[in-house]
């Protein structure tokens, strides 16, 4: 599977616009051994994204890490979006560690992309998690997050 970063980015900002409202930057997505996609994504440090004592507001941590999901899905699931549309089903989100500065997502798909698109092709709606780590610029993880997608036949 070949991914290229800006379709993706320019994707994900087509379709979210709250992406732009918190200028996240899409760092990089690319394919990964077993059918697997990994996205980064960055939230620059400004004052208008910040908490009460001076870090990345959790609200906008939490968008971070969906938005780094969304953009696993649509390089992994673009292809399919004239017959399914992807939803968030759930997520869980776990504040580890206090974060300052710009914070970092790395999300990666749960489930080969194959076998979610099997399932679809068998009529089923399909559901699959994807695992986000959120980390400061020094590399320490701060966040855990798991965002379960499906693909709703369209």
């Amino acid at each position: 599977m070949s991914i290229d970063s800006r379709q993706v980015a320019a994707g994900l900002l087509a379709a979210v616009p709250f992406v732009r409202t918190l200028d996240l930057e899409v760092v990089e997505v690319e394919a990964e051994g077993d059918g697997g996609v990994r996205a980064v994504l960055r939230l620059p440090d400004t004052t208008a994204t910040h908490n009460h004592v001076g870090g990345p507001h959790a609200g906008a941590m939490f968008t971070l890490g969906e938005s780094a999901s969304g953009a696993v899905v649509l390089a992994a699931f673009g292809h399919l979006l004239d017959r399914a549309t992807p939803l968030a089903v759930r997520a869980e989100i776990g504040y580890r560690r206090l974060a300052m500065g710009p914070v970092t997502a790395t999300a990666r798909l749960g489930r080969p992309a194959g076998e979610v698109v099997a399932e679809l092709d068998a009529g089923r709606r399909p559901e699959f998690p994807v695992s986000i780590e959120i980390t400061t610029a020094d590399g320490t993880p701060t966040t855990t997050m798991t965002v379960v997608w499906t693909l709703r036949p369209n």
